[in-house]
């Protein structure tokens, strides 16, 4: 992806950076909005972290229904 992007701002067709790399003309741009002029080491960081960001939120959301759960366990236990 970062490579796209650098050859993308280089490039005067992108049209054929497009054909060549197997992707949409609209990612392309996507891409450059969203990481131009960062270095490809940037870019591949700003990716990994949201990939973090993601995994860390499916853990939060897993805990949420954890609690959930048990809370609705605890509820309808018989009084002891």
């Amino acid at each position: 992806m970062g490579r796209n992007i650098k050859r993308a701002e280089s490039a005067t067709d992108v049209k054929t950076l497009c054909r060549e790399r197997g992707v949409h003309i609209q990612t392309i741009y996507l891409w450059r909005k969203k990481y131009g002029g960062m270095e490809v080491s940037d870019a591949n960081r700003v990716k990994a972290l949201v990939a973090e960001n993601m995994k860390l939120k499916r853990l939060l959301a897993d805990q949420a229904i954890t609690i959930d759960d048990l809370k609705y366990i605890h509820s309808k236990s018989p009084p002891g």
